[in-house]
Parts: C-alpha cells; sequence; structure tokens
C-alpha cells in the first residue's frame, strides 16, 4: 500500500510577541516555525497503517527549501520518503486549489492520502477537499479512525453535536484528520540528525494560463416598478424555493 501523507511548515508564536511598524503583523524575529498539529497526526496514522498492512509512507508538501525541515520530522518519524512540490508560481501562494495542484503533482499516485483536517494558520479546511478533486478521487473529511478492509477503507467521522458516522469508501481516497486520532509519536535527535542527510525529491509542478475570457454580459433583471407587485413577486419566488 502507497499511503500519501500531505502535510505543512506553520508559524507558531513564540512566548513573547512584537509587531511590525504600523502592528499590521508579527515580527518575523518572534515566530517559530513547526509541523502543523493536525499533519502530524495524519503522519502517524499513515505510519500505523503502513505497519499494519505493509507498504510506504511519503510525506508530501508545497513549499520552498524551507520546509524540508518539517519533511526531515517526517523521515525521523518513520516516513520512507520525502516530496516536495514547487515552483515560483507557487510563491506566497495560499489558495487551497493552487495547493492541491502542488500537492497532486508531488503524489503521482497514492492508494490513500492523508491530510490533517485544516491547518494551524488558515483554518481553512479545504485543501484535503481540493486535493481530493484535483485527483478525482473520494474524500471524507474529519476522520477519527481507520480500518482498511481488502481494497476499501471503513472511517469514523466526526459531526458536529459529537456524532460519529461511519463510511466505507472505495480506494484510492483522500481522508482528512483530526486530531486525536492517535497519539504521534516522539522523536529522538538521533533520528532529525540522521533524517537530515537523507534526500528530499522536489517536483516542480508547471502552471500556465491556456485561455481568458471576458464574461459574458447578461441582461439586467426587473421585478417591475409597482411595490406590491414586486411584494407579490417575491413571496411566489420564496414559495417556489421553498418546495
Amino acid at each position: 500500500m502507497r499511503i500519501a501523507a500531505c502535510i505543512k511548515r506553520v508559524a507558531q508564536l513564540d512566548d513573547d510577541i512584537e509587531f511590525v511598524d504600523g502592528g499590521r503583523d508579527v515580527d518575523p524575529d518572534y515566530l517559530d516555525f513547526g509541523l502543523n498539529e493536525w499533519d502530524s497526526y495524519a503522519m502517524e496514522e499513515a505510519l500505523r497503517l503502513r505497519e499494519a498492512h505493509g507498504g510506504e509512507v511519503l510525506a508530501v508538501t508545497v513549499g520552498d527549501d524551507a520546509s524540508d525541515e518539517q519533511l526531515q520530522h517526517c523521515l525521523a518519524m518513520g516516513a520512507d520518503r520525502a516530496i516536495r512540490g514547487w515552483s515560483d508560481a507557487l510563491a506566497g501562494v495560499h489558495d487551497p486549489f493552487l495547493i492541491a495542484r502542488g500537492l497532486a503533482a508531488a503524489i503521482g499516485t497514492a492508494d490513500l492520502i492523508l491530510c490533517g483536517a485544516q491547518s494551524s494558520d488558515s483554518v481553512q479546511g479545504a485543501t484535503g477537499g481540493a486535493l481530493a478533486g484535483v485527483l478525482d478521487l473520494p474524500c471524507v473529511a474529519i476522520v477519527t479512525r481507520v480500518e482498511i478492509v481488502d481494497d476499501a477503507a471503513r472511517v469514523h467521522r466526526e459531526l458536529e453535536g459529537g456524532v460519529v458516522d461511519v463510511v466505507e469508501i472505495t480506494l484510492p481516497a483522500v481522508l482528512t484528520i483530526q486530531t486525536g486520532i492517535n497519539e504521534p509519536r516522539y522523536v529522538t535527535l538521533r533520528a532529525i540528525q540522521e533524517a537530515r542527510g537523507r534526500t528530499i525529491d522536489v517536483v516542480r509542478p508547471a502552471y500556465r494560463v491556456q485561455k481568458m475570457l471576458v464574461p459574458e454580459r447578461a441582461r439586467a433583471a426587473s421585478l417591475g416598478d409597482d411595490a406590491g407587485e414586486v411584494a407579490r413577486r417575491i413571496i411566489e419566488m420564496v414559495r417556489e424555493g421553498a418546495q
């Protein structure tokens, strides 16, 4: 089984905080960077599934070479390989759909793709679903348990109010992992030092604009000038929408 765990380098506030002039951002000198918390659970789950079913685990991210530190952490945890997608077109990009395309190019094919349910910086929770869309794969979000059964995965997903839904999904698939699904393993300093000597593959996704169009101008809509008629028409539209 080939399992890809998608991870992200995120900024973490230090104990002391200072702001740049104007107070619109945090002074970079007061920021630390680390592995996104939700992604650490996704990586741990990928490793546990490999231990139970065999195969390999890929740690995948989109970012510049500063992200190598977080990929090395994943290698120290036990990932078999690390892959980083990067191109100048992705510099400064936070759009989950562009990030998803970069991840898809780096992953290639996999039997199971695990992402953190969200990131601590953007808190959008959209990248996993966007990645599933790019790869045209089924997706289950906010997963709290994973069981592999033949060519399918039986997963528990967290709903509002503490309700848990059990879903069976055919592989390959994308799952977004919730915190608390496991306990991420402790990484020793020796393992981190050894990981620093390992190769991180870099994939450079190619992007180009194929065609741009001016939106077709639509005819302006009107409900009329009589206030009573406008009110009656709005009531009709609401009733039609409720049916």
